[in-house]
């Protein structure tokens, strides 16, 4: 298992410091072997495509985070916990920037939005006592996943604490002036 870890670390040093260098579509296996001075069977025995790669490279980074997100219960608790998804995003944006311009069959931002919805499922059950509405679900994935795209792609990349404080004083202003205009007595 621990050289399997070395093996998966190394192509995916070697998949970053290319994506410095040349966009995504550019970078073939053998520019990514080669990077390591490892074979391609190394590679496919790993991974099925750079996507895949890519993908991996996102989840053994970003798992502890997530696992945050999905045991909070508390808001401050859950702010905390985006608060610290910002912080790596922000920490990594050059990285996630071109990760998330990727297209295709298992592109990252597929993958990205994947990985949100069951987060997202969580949050609805425990907001709204109801997770088995696609269409509410849908929706709080979609706005979650291009809130953090379009926050990262923007070339002025405000910074996390920033971008926090901005997204709680939306929701908090949305949600109490919605709850203004349903509660007004007519």
């Amino acid at each position: 298992m621990a050289n399997s870890n070395i093996t998966k670390q190394a192509l995916s040093t070697a998949l970053k410091e290319l994506m410095e260098e040349i966009p995504f579509d550019k970078i073939r296996i053998a520019d990514i072997c080669n990077r390591c001075d490892m074979n391609r069977k190394s590679f496919y025995y790993h991974f099925k495509d750079k996507y895949d790669l890519l993908n991996w490279i996102f989840d053994t980074e970003f798992i502890s985070f997530a696992k945050d997100l999905s045991q909070a219960e508390e808001l401050n608790e859950h702010v905390d916990a985006v608060q610290n998804i910002c912080n790596y995003f922000y920490e990594n944006r050059d990285f996630y920037r071109k990760a998330l311009q990727t297209k295709g069959q298992n592109s990252f931002p597929e993958h990205f939005r994947a990985y949100v919805m069951p987060i997202m499922k969580l949050r609805i059950e425990y907001l709204f006592g109801d997770s088995e509405d696609d269409f509410t679900l849908n929706f709080f994935t979609d706005a979650a996943v291009a809130t953090i795209e379009r926050w990262l792609l923007d070339k002025n990349c405000m910074p996390p604490d920033e971008f926090m404080n901005k997204l709680m004083h939306l929701v908090q202003q949305g949600a109490e002036a919605l709850h203004n205009e349903l509660n007004k007595e007519e």
